[in-house]
């Protein structure tokens, strides 16, 4: 299987350098939407000294680290026209615009705006909180609580049966005509495993077996890892859960539906059956 990994190219810190005058990339967010430059047939991260110099001024920033040796800013923005030559792209978009360096970066810088946002004051005893010089956590002056960004598991799943792989339309999305592999949150107490048994037993129906680890992925929506796993179809009937799923099929390699973008896990382990199973006869 293929993995990519932005630790070839980005180097994770936490300490922002000295001033600097040179350019910077910046992942600047109005709510769920990215800052972007337009450009005449594609779209670019902005790279500027600071934000002040396009005309932007953020209520915080934060320090990501370096991506080919130049430094890399989340920054929060709040009711911010786009400057001449900029516009804002949901971020959900965002991953078919750019490469995958850029929307891993978009993600990540994502995550740790929202968490400083919603991290200043302390969740226990109220107390203004502070940034730790040495990881990425806000300790409380008083209580001494320790609070690191929220990462939440989900495991994502490949079902297959013979020649056929298991897709689903969800009904959050089924407007863009979508159809996915399963997924799911991992409950407390459960291993990733169960966690799979139970998501495909509860959405679908269906018992599964041989479940096996695939890869995984960071996936800020909000703010997720994703886990990927295949399985193999153990018994049962497809039943829809209705709340979530309003379709759910076996499908071939020659008669899939429309699936996921390709930098997207679910996407991957779509390939990944497509490139390990027979077309049908």
């Amino acid at each position: 299987m293929n993995t990519h990994s932005i630790y070839d190219k980005f180097v994770l810190k936490h300490t922002p350098p000295p001033s600097s005058k040179a350019d910077a990339y910046w992942f600047a967010f109005s709510k769920n939407r990215l800052l972007v430059m337009d450009n005449e047939d594609h779209i670019d991260i902005p790279k500027a000294n600071a934000l002040e110099t396009v005309g932007i001024h953020p209520v915080r920033t934060q320090y990501l680290g370096t991506y080919e040796d130049v430094d890399c800013y989340s920054a929060e923005l709040e009711n911010v026209d786009a400057p001449e030559g900029f516009s804002y792209i949901d971020l959900r978009k965002v991953f078919e615009a750019i490469n995958e360096d850029m929307f891993l970066l978009a993600g990540r810088a994502k995550q740790i705006m929202e968490w400083d946002r919603d991290h200043q004051i302390c969740s226990r005893c109220g107390t203004p909180t502070e940034h730790n010089r040495f990881d990425r956590s806000k300790k409380c002056p008083n209580c001494k609580l320790s609070q690191f960004p929220v990462l939440s598991p989900a495991v994502i799943m490949a079902v297959h049966k013979g020649n056929e792989i298991l897709l689903a339309q969800s009904r959050r999305f089924a407007s863009s005509g979508w159809y996915s592999v399963l997924a799911g949150f991992v409950e407390p107490g459960e291993t990733l495993e169960e966690a799979v048994a139970r998501e495909v037993m509860e959405e679908v129906g269906l018992e599964v077996k041989n479940i096996t680890y695939f890869n995984s992925q960071p996936w800020p929506f909000p703010h997720s890892l994703m886990i990927g796993f295949t399985a193999e179809y153990a018994g049962g009937e497809i039943v829809l859960q209705d709340e979530e799923i309003s379709e759910a099929q076996w499908f071939t390699r020659d008669t899939l539906p429309k699936v996921p973008g390709k930098i997207s896990i679910a996407r991957k382990l779509i390939d990944h059956f497509i490139n390990t199973h027979q077309a049908s006869s």
